[in-house]
């Protein structure tokens, strides 16, 4: 998967011939002589800028809602609900319904592991409690202690779900997650009969995210924090951040040696609008400049010498300046050379 570079960009030191249709060539003056001399004024100029350039590198990605997790049923019997793809399921709602009673969605990163009754210690508790009071019940203590007082809380939620008051909470009754979840698609169909592991469905967060894969070799972009720009279907480029990196293997088809790649997963800093998969291009940050000299690059003269210099004007006189390139970047590049300044005026083509 090659990398684009965005119109303009260009990373480390260019060669003549790589900037040849913007580069004059020149004779760069002689040490020694009259450091100014009488010109007609050029029919463009430029000032020096003083700023941070940035050189950015493109790579193709998805947008969507992140990785998918399997929802799974710890009971036995038949599925008779369940939501919508695309549907946003929130704490205490069903995530499905078996046997026409409902799987509860909850909060928390512990999975339920074992039946909660009175007596019961330990941090599933507490996640348990933390949910209960969320969902607004009362009378107990989020203590991490399943006492009678927790037993009459849950009575009470049962109630409310048209369960049996039974006072315990049934691994089979519960699924947690670390939020709201999108239902990103349907494992099973209403009327499947299913066992305890059986996949039910498959479900995302609901923040919008974008993906990328990058070759091993891509490597040095994928920098957990770093900042990046998306664009997006609609042209809409906006900011965000890489917040996981993680490696993958790509299997090798008709005897190829399998492949390592860098999937790079992206949030956003600004509301996103997702409705499923959807192509876009994120620019990365492949090198930065801060506080640097920089004219666009087509104010660069060719010297017949070699190197390159850049025409400083000054009223009616001009004069030649060999320079130092640097990065190359958003169609400016990177200048040092004697004396020059931010403010200097230099010559471009018209």
């Amino acid at each position: 998967m090659g990398a684009r570079r965005i119109a303009g960009m260009v990373a480390g030191v260019l060669s003549a011939g790589a900037v040849a249709a913007a580069i004059t060539v020149f004779n760069l003056p002689v040490a020694g002589e009259s450091p100014g001399s009488a010109a007609s004024t050029p029919v463009a100029t430029v000032e020096i800028a003083k700023l941070t350039l940035v050189d950015r590198e493109s790579h193709d990605g998805t947008l969507g809602h992140g990785d998918t997790t399997s929802v799974l049923s710890r009971g036995s019997g038949t599925v008779t609900g369940l939501p919508a793809e695309g549907a946003t399921v929130t704490r205490g709602k069903a995530i499905f319904r078996l046997d026409d009673k409902p799987v509860t969605l909850l909060y928390g990163s512990l999975p339920a592991y074992r039946t909660l009754s009175t007596g019961v210690k330990g941090a599933d508790v507490k996640q348990f409690e933390r949910n209960l009071r969320a969902l607004g019940y009362r009378g107990f203590t989020v203590d991490g202690t399943y006492s009678w007082a927790t037993a009459s809380a849950v009575r009470d939620w049962q109630d409310d779900l048209g369960l049996t008051r039974t006072g315990t909470v049934d691994p089979g009754q519960i699924v947690y997650a670390t939020g709201a979840v999108r239902v990103d698609s349907l494992t099973a169909q209403v009327g499947t009969v299913v066992g305890p592991g059986a996949v039910v469905e498959k479900v995302t967060g609901t923040s919008p995210m974008a993906t990328v894969r990058l070759d091993t070799s891509s490597g040095r972009l994928a920098r957990r924090g770093a900042t990046v720009r998306v664009t997006l279907p609609d042209g809409k480029v906006v900011p965000g951040k890489i917040i996981k990196v993680a490696t993958f293997v790509s299997q090798g088809e008709n005897g190829e040696a399998d492949t390592t790649g860098i999937k790079v997963t992206i949030g956003f800093t600004s509301k996103v609008k997702s409705r499923g998969a959807a192509a876009v291009t994120v620019a990365f940050t492949a090198g930065k400049r801060p506080n640097v000299l920089a004219v666009p690059v087509a104010a660069l003269l060719a010297l017949a010498e070699g190197g390159y210099g850049v025409q400083i004007v000054d009223g009616s006189l001009t004069r030649v300046v060999g320079v130092e390139t640097g990065l190359f970047a958003d169609g400016k590049v990177e200048i040092t050379g004697n004396g020059l300044q931010a403010g200097m005026k230099v010559a471009v083509p018209s």
